[in-house]
């Protein structure tokens, strides 16, 4: 499996790298948010955009974009509108999102763009191009609440998300037992082990999930996420506490 490498952090390598999302409504709290980035173990620094009160005004989306990249210097940022249908704050039709996508893409300030991998193969493998085309890597991302699909389910989406081009293949879905985080675990283990030429992302969200957040590095999940604010999906911990639990299992590895 090759790691991908984003400025000077290598995903796939090691200790599970830790990405902190930034939530703010107003330009202010963004960046107030950004800059609150650069004193914790943070690795990556995700801006989710449809949280932007002006997210429809692309020459603001942009202001908002150049001032993080100023803020957050050599920490890789990650863009992100997450749409309403994957759990995000705001409906976007294919077009238009495709659109603000590869105008994030070609701003020359974010390292990676995330793409929903099941917006459509077209516009999907559309976005992957322009991104790729500008230097930009591609988070394929699925988000699934409500439920956990079945470990051979799992296992094919993110070989999809492979087979569309993605850098990084990222699945989330949402326990009703702890058997769920189980087959979430075990397929994230058959992916890695079996299957992935790439990173891997992958998490059981809300409490009973937690554990698929912090036991990536046994068992294949090449990222987590983490809070220092407000949480950007359900059972995201401190990223303090996170790093902390992360250093410690990689000692006992």
């Amino acid at each position: 499996m090759n790691p991908v490498v984003v400025r000077n952090v290598r995903i796939g390598e090691g200790i599970p790298k830790i990405c902190v999302p930034v939530t703010g409504v107003t330009k202010e709290d963004i960046i107030r948010e950004a800059q609150s980035c650069t004193g914790i173990p943070a690795d990556i620094v995700e801006w989710r955009a449809d949280w932007f009160e002006h997210i429809f005004d692309m020459d603001k989306t942009m202001e908002v974009l150049e001032r993080l990249r100023t803020v957050l210097g050599q920490t890789p940022l990650l863009f992100t509108f997450r749409t309403s249908r994957e759990g995000g704050e705001k409906p976007m039709e294919p077009q238009a999102y495709a659109a603000l996508n590869k105008a994030a893409a070609r701003s020359g300030y974010t390292d990676l763009v995330d793409v929903e991998a099941f917006t459509g193969d077209g516009p999907v493998k559309d976005m992957i191009a322009a991104a790729h085309g500008c230097g930009v890597k591609v988070v394929a991302s699925n988000h699934d609440f409500h439920g956990t699909p079945e470990k051979d389910d799992i296992i094919g989406r993110l070989c999809r998300m492979q087979e569309l081009g993605a850098d990084i293949c990222k699945i989330a879905v949402m326990p009703r037992s702890r058997a769920d985080v189980l087959t979430l675990l075990a397929a994230t283990e058959e992916m890695y082990r079996l299957h992935a030429d790439r990173p891997a992302v992958t998490m059981s969200m809300a409490g009973m999930g937690v554990i698929s957040r912090l036991c990536g590095e046994v068992f294949g999940s090449a990222l987590t996420f983490g809070a220092a604010g407000r949480a950007s999906a359900p059972g995201q911990i401190d990223v303090q506490d996170l790093a902390q639990v992360l250093s410690l299992l990689h000692k006992s590895l």
